[in-house]
């Protein structure tokens, strides 16, 4: 097993680990000469890194996505750990345990996948039901749906993220369609298991999370449309204006049209979709932020571009907070001498009254 994880590395002390390259630049000091700024990382989390000296000796001999073994010493900057590194080595795939480098729900792919079908087993709708289960029990959709993740990096950011990210907002979906009645729970379930189905050609993570060529060009709506399309015809006898609700549904789960969304919700079940989504999508971005923030000090985090906010450290706040009341709380006042008798006259006399009375 690695060790030291990032989670683990202390300030100050020098550190002989693995890291995979989640990002490589050559910069120029003011020198003229090159040094490296990267950004390594492992399941734990994400370190910046800068090489100042020996640079020649490395640059071509390692890239993106590669593992490297370093030497390097944690020091704080600007409020932030970041490790310069004096050695470095590229490592073969062989030699490292993959696991130990990309981050991964804490669930079983295999048990989520089977939550997930049972939860369309309870589909009514047997049109809805037949179109998602064709989903499912593809082989190759089916894989690489448990194994994709939310998004590359703003939120369920791990190998297994998009289908904890279906789970959660299927259980959303539940409570919503509890509340307002007039929900259609098994349309508004169809379209959460296939919203976000794209995903799984839009993003390459067999090693860091990034976009396929796929992705960059198409989109993952598009690519779910696609997906769609092809199930769809599988299914002729599948009613032709459901078909465009569940068509819409993808079409607009981004809600805005400068979030990406060709269309904006103009159905009930498409609005709660949307927003059901987005409110499972910020939920895991904030708590992902807070959990991975570097900021040494402070009850902020580092700004958020996704969020566009710094997000407060609660669980710090709070705790700062007691340790202060501690500090300032004044010492308890000893006791006087004349305390101590009467507290021990207290006593005999107290024990004198629950001794028995004999009878004469």
């Amino acid at each position: 097993m690695k060790s030291p994880y990032v989670s683990e590395l202390e300030p100050g002390k020098v550190v002989v680990t693995i890291f995979v390259v989640h990002s490589k630049e050559v910069r120029q000091k003011k020198t003229g000469e090159p040094y490296l700024s990267l950004h390594l990382g492992d399941r734990t989390g994400e370190i910046e890194a800068k090489m100042w000296d020996n640079v020649a000796e490395v640059v071509d001999t390692f890239q993106r996505d590669d593992f490297v073994k370093v030497k390097g010493l944690l020091q704080i900057y600007n409020n932030r750990p970041q490790l310069t590194v004096h050695k470095l080595q590229r490592l073969s795939d062989a030699e490292v345990d993959p696991a130990d480098y990309f981050p991964a729900s804490q669930r079983n792919p295999d048990e989520m996948l089977a939550e997930l079908r049972e939860i369309v087993s309870g589909i009514q709708n047997p049109h809805l039901k037949a179109l998602v289960e064709l989903f499912l029990n593809d082989e190759e959709i089916a894989q690489r749906y448990k194994k994709a993740p939310g998004a590359k990096s703003i939120h369920h950011a791990y190998l297994g993220g998009l289908i904890e990210h279906v789970l959660s907002l299927c259980q959303l979906c539940r409570l919503a369609a509890q509340h307002y009645k007039i929900l259609d729970l098994d349309l508004l379930l169809a379209g959460a298991v296939l919203h976000d189905v794209g995903k799984i050609y839009e993003l390459n993570y067999d090693r860091g999370f990034g976009y396929s060529s796929e992705g960059q060009l198409v989109g993952h709506i598009a690519i779910a449309v696609r997906l769609l399309e092809r199930k769809l015809s599988l299914l002729p006898d599948f009613p032709e204006r459901l078909r465009t609700l569940v068509e819409h549904l993808i079409l607009s789960h981004h809600g805005l049209l400068e979030f990406g969304s060709p269309k904006v919700p103009v159905f009930l079940e498409a609005m709660a979709l949307h927003y059901l989504d987005d409110l499972d999508a910020k939920m895991d971005c904030m708590r992902a932020i807070v959990e991975q923030d570097r900021q040494v000090e402070g009850h902020w985090t580092g700004y958020s571009p996704s969020l566009e906010r710094v997000v407060l450290k609660k669980l710090k706040y709070l705790a700062d907070e007691r340790e202060e009341l501690l500090e300032t709380a004044p010492a308890p006042k000893p006791a006087r001498q004349d305390d101590r008798t009467l507290s021990l006259f207290g006593e005999k006399l107290g024990q004198a009254l629950q001794k028995p009375r004999e009878d004469n």
